[in-house]
C-alpha cells in the first residue's frame, strides 16, 4: 500500500510523483500488487494510472460505508475500471 501522505499533493510535487512511481515499480519488480490510499482527485488517479498502479482507494471512489451499504455499492458495479483494467 502507498500511504495517502505520498499521494496527497502528488499532482503538484514532482518529487512525490517520482517517489510514488519508484514504489510502484519496485513492488511490481517483486511481483506485488500496489494499492494507493487516499486518492481524492482525478489528477491523482490519472497519475496513478500512468504509473501502473493496480488499485486505488479514497474519497474519489467512495466514502467509508457500513457493510450493508457496501453490498449495494458493489452490486451496482463500476462502469469502467478506475485504473485501466489492472485491478
Amino acid at each position: 500500500k502507498i500511504d495517502r501522505s505520498f499521494v496527497t499533493g502528488m499532482e503538484t510535487r514532482p518529487q512525490s510523483q517520482q517517489l510514488v512511481q519508484a514504489m510502484i515499480s519496485l513492488a511490481h519488480n517483486l511481483d506485488l500488487q500496489v494499492v494507493a490510499e487516499g486518492v481524492e482527485t482525478q489528477e491523482q488517479l490519472q497519475l496513478l494510472r500512468e504509473f501502473g498502479c493496480d488499485q486505488a482507494q479514497g474519497y474519489l471512489i467512495s466514502k467509508a460505508m457500513p457493510l450493508t451499504e457496501l453490498g449495494h455499492f458493489l452490486a451496482a458495479g463500476v462502469r469502467e475500471p478506475l485504473l485501466g483494467g489492472r485491478c
